[in-house]
This record gives C-alpha cells, structure tokens and sequence, in this order.
C-alpha cells in the first residue's frame, strides 16, 4: 500500500462486502492478520474499519489511539492491560487511550479506529452474553451497547426473528452492519453472515430476514468520517 490509501473510502455511497470471500493480509506485528473493509489516509494510520485475526501467542506493539477505537470480539480471546475479553465483549475506548493488545489462545475482532473523536466519551466495557434481549417491534430485539449524549452514534446488536420485515427504515446519518449469525436482504442484494454493509446519510431500504439473523449496526456518525 502506499503512504495514503482508500478502501470504500467515499462516505456517500453504498457499500456491501461478503468477507467471506476476503483474504487476510498481514500485518505489521507479523502474527497479527486482517481484512480490511474501510480505510481512508495512512495506510497504517487512517480511518479504518477491519477483522482481525490474531494468532495463538500473538502480540502487537504499544500504541495509542487518536480519535479512540471500537472493538467487538467475535471468536476467541483478545487481551490487554485491563484483561481478557472473551467472544461477545464490546469496548469503546476514548480519544488516546493506549495499550499493548495480544492473544494467548487466538482470537477474531471487528474493530473501527479513529472514527470516534472526543476526550470525554466513556470509557465501555460490556459483555454483552450477559444482557438481555429488548423487544423493539415484533419480532426484533436489540441489545444497546453504546449511545452518548453530544455524539451521534448508537450502537447495538439486533436480533430477528425469521420472517421480520419492518417496513421501510432510514438513516438520516447513515449506518454500518456487521451480520453475525444468519442473513438479511434487502432490495439491493443479500447479506450472508459475516458480510460488512455501509449505508450513507439519508440512505433508506426496506429489509428482511426469512430465516433470522442478528447483527451489529452502528447508527450515525458516517456522514462525519474522512471521505475521499
């Protein structure tokens, strides 16, 4: 990659990634991998939206984090200073928080860098294995993981029941999914489970799940990140 590079990187459009379908590609600790879904400015230092794989026994260098880091982990075990998290726990670490990440047994992550700016945002830890399912309409469940005043994102999980059809929804500042288990369709395509979908500012669609699904979606927040 050069010094400056973009993947997905205009804000205004629709974006759908089956990363199933993505390679890992190293990176620079060497035992620690990634696909990245969203990446605008330094290679190694911009906005960017990835998986991440680390290896049994793996580590990756001291660092910070300018405009703070979200992370959701998806299989395995990822550590730090603080402890370790298991699969399901959901961190939210403000603007310049540093630590030193590795992995004993092994472990997958989503995880957004530099796309949460502000030094009094709190500072989240949630298991989220332990919350309870909320219902919202019938047939869709939420678990709200993060939402704060004076900043316009919310992020939760959500869970549909199979056959869920809301109606139309829409986002007036955009949206990121992250489907987990299941699939979800819409009228611009089909979403298998693992696949990364982006909805721009004023975006709407009319979604359903024959056979149930549940997700991660960040709402807000897209119209304000880097774009090319």
């Amino acid at each position: 990659m050069s010094d400056l590079d973009y993947i997905n990187g205009d804000m205004s459009k629709f974006v759908s990634t089956d990363t199933n379908k993505m390679k890992w590609q190293e990176s620079p600790s060497g035992t620690v991998w990634r696909k990245r879904l969203h990446l605008v400015g330094p290679s190694e230092a911009g906005q960017v939206t990835s998986l991440v794989m680390y290896e049994a026994n793996s580590d990756f260098h001291a660092h910070s984090h300018p405009g703070g880091e979200e992370i959701l982990v998806l299989g395995g075990t990822f550590s730090d200073e603080r402890g370790d998290f298991t699969a399901g726990t959901y961190l939210l670490n403000p603007e310049g928080y540093e630590h030193t990440p590795f992995s004993k047994e092994g472990g997958i992550i989503f995880v957004k860098l530099r796309q949460y700016p502000g030094n009094d945002r709190s500072q989240i830890v949630v298991d989220t294995q332990n919350l309870e399912w909320i219902e919202s309409v019938p047939g869709i469940s939420i678990k709200m993981l993060y939402s704060e005043l004076n900043y316009p994102e919310e992020v939760s999980l959500q869970k549909w029941d199979g056959g869920a059809s809301p109606g139309e929804i829409s986002y007036p500042q955009g949206a990121e999914l992250l489907i987990l288990k299941g699939d979800l369709q819409d009228e611009n395509g089909s979403y298998p489970e693992m696949s990364w979908i982006r909805y721009p500012a004023g975006f709407k669609h009319t979604p359903s799940s024959p056979s149930g699904c549940e997700f991660y979606i960040k709402r807000g927040g897209v119209s304000s990140l880097n774009s090319i």
